[in-house]
């Protein structure tokens, strides 16, 4: 029976099984068979691979769920991966036609590759990307956004909702750390919605270089802001993206214990971030005899399971409708995109692909866009010129933690 193949790679986002249940759904009633595969990539360069037949009933108890039913895995496969371990066997034993891919830009990348590598191979098999992270990050047109990233963002809404809430209860400013590697939509989403008076992601630092010295003080800006209007409680929201632009110098020398990888860079994934930089605010506000009281909360990992909101529901069932529309059609080596007007368009991986490096770059916080601006300009709080003669009050340099004058912005821009 002519099949198609399902996998799934990188990590968790809302939305992944109801891609999977709704691709298995429209390909069953157009007359394919459905193989699910566990462990990503890695079962396409395994003798023995992990898969299961996927049924009706078994779509139709997931569509709706968090989570992935399909184990996922970060598996790369090398240049020898694919010129001695690609399991063409598997596709040909089970007639597979298209196969699906669904992920972030790492998988995006690796989906690139092989989709180069069955043209060149000339392996009669469709290649199509599903796009997903809560990160935000894959280059979709029109600012669309990936799936999975608005269930992420409601439910890290939730808890920072409730923590900004607790700061409130209990006078305590709350050092928030939202997931994304690369970007900072994530935070920035989060920090928006819970009207979070210091958002501090990595695409801020567009005109200066970024430091630990920076964010600490863009955080005591903030804090002494609100202490000049008399609310001595807040919550900082960080991206961890910024952890990961610091230089290693400047984590080594900001005060905290880290492990080391075997190239001597500090292990980040290791830590919490939002334990790692209250760590580094509260030495510097002893520094400055500033009594606050910091706690740490790290939203990341609590926010990839959760089940998926209505808007990705219907957003992740138009992208499996979508494949198969580009299937009929015969398109292979893209991605899935909707547009618009509601229209499945392919959106061709090696036209995204960076010509030097191969890979799919992140798509970043448009900075200077009229949304952020807004957000940054009205929403936050932080020390300006206006402020120096109160500030000083609370700190003996003022200028110091100008908000401006740290990121060498002009608000009037």
């Amino acid at each position: 029976m002519k099949s198609i193949v399902i996998l799934a790679g990188g990590g968790p986002a809302p939305g992944i099984n109801t891609v999977i249940g709704t691709i298995t759904k429209v390909f069953i009633s157009n007359g394919y068979q459905v193989i699910g595969l566990h462990g990503g990539y890695s079962g396409l360069f395994s003798k023995n691979p992990n898969y299961e037949i996927l049924d009706f009933k078994r779509a139709d108890s997931i569509f709706n769920r968090g989570g992935s039913y399909l184990t996922m895995s970060r598996f790369k496969p090398t240049q020898e991966d694919f010129e001695k371990n690609f399991n063409a066997a598997f596709f040909k034993e089970n007639d597979i036609k298209l196969l699906v891919t669904v992920g972030g830009d790492d998988t995006a990348s690796t989906a690139n590759r092989i989709a180069k590598f069955l043209e060149a191979n000339h392996y009669p098999i469709q290649n199509i990307h599903v796009p997903k992270t809560i990160d935000n990050d894959l280059p979709l047109p029109h600012e669309q956004p990936t799936f999975g990233f608005n269930s992420a963002k409601q439910e890290g809404t939730r808890i920072a909702t409730t923590v900004y809430e607790d700061a409130r209860t209990s006078a305590t400013w709350y050092v928030i750390c939202a997931m994304g590697r690369s970007a900072g939509h994530l935070a920035l989403g989060i920090g928006e919605a819970c009207h979070y008076p210091m958002i501090v992601i990595p695409e801020m630092f567009n005109k200066t270089s970024v430091s630990v010295e920076k964010i600490v003080n863009l955080a005591i800006s903030t804090i002494i802001k609100r202490n000049i209007l008399g609310i001595p409680y807040g919550g900082i929201m960080i991206s961890e993206g910024v952890f990961h632009i610091l230089e290693d110098d400047d984590l080594k020398n900001c005060g905290v214990t880290f492990s080391y990888d075997e190239h001597g860079h500090p292990e980040l994934g290791k830590v919490s971030k939002a334990q790692v930089f209250s760590t580094i605010l509260e030495n510097k506000l002893k520094e400055l005899k500033l009594k606050v009281k910091i706690r740490p909360v790290e939203i990341g990992y609590d926010v990839r399971c959760v089940n998926p909101c209505s808007y990705d529901i219907s957003y992740c069932s138009q992208l499996a409708w979508g494949v198969w529309t580009l299937f009929d059609k015969k398109e292979t080596g893209c991605m899935v995109h909707i547009d618009e007007s509601g229209c499945a368009a392919p959106l061709y991986l090696k036209d995204l692909q960076d010509p030097d490096t191969g890979k799919i770059n992140p798509r970043l916080v448009n900075i200077a866009g009229g949304k952020v601006k807004s957000i940054y300009k009205n929403c936050l709080h932080y020390i300006t010129a206006k402020d120096y003669e109160a500030a000083s009050k609370y700190v003996s340099n003022p200028a110091d933690f100008d908000f401006c004058k740290i990121l060498n912005w002009d608000m009037n821009e």
